[in-house]
């Protein structure tokens, strides 16, 4: 295995592995999953023009569940994605 370099900076390091063969420097069948319970994943603010009555709509149910109506909308557009992303991902399979 070939020793993996000292970087200086973050893109110094990005730039030699977008080119490298990790293979060379790192014994993957020795590689561990870990999970990174703590990460938090980048945020992007953003905006958005919606229904006033939507915006009260979706307060009321963010109530009952006991949590801010943003996060709820965050809920909500996850759930939607990764439906949307199933229901791609089968029709590929039966294709």
């Amino acid at each position: 295995m070939k020793k993996i370099p000292k970087f200086s900076t973050e893109a110094e390091e990005k730039k030699f592995w977008a080119e490298a063969d990790s293979t060379e420097y790192i014994d993957w069948s020795k590689a561990k999953r870990r999970g990174f319970p703590n990460l938090r994943p980048s945020l992007k603010t953003i905006s958005i023009r919606l229904p006033e009555s939507m915006i009260e709509e979706l307060k009321v149910l963010a109530n009952k569940r006991d949590v801010p109506y943003q996060s709820l909308v965050k809920i909500y557009l996850g759930e939607r994605i990764d439906e949307e992303i199933n229901s791609v991902s089968s029709r590929r399979a039966k294709a």
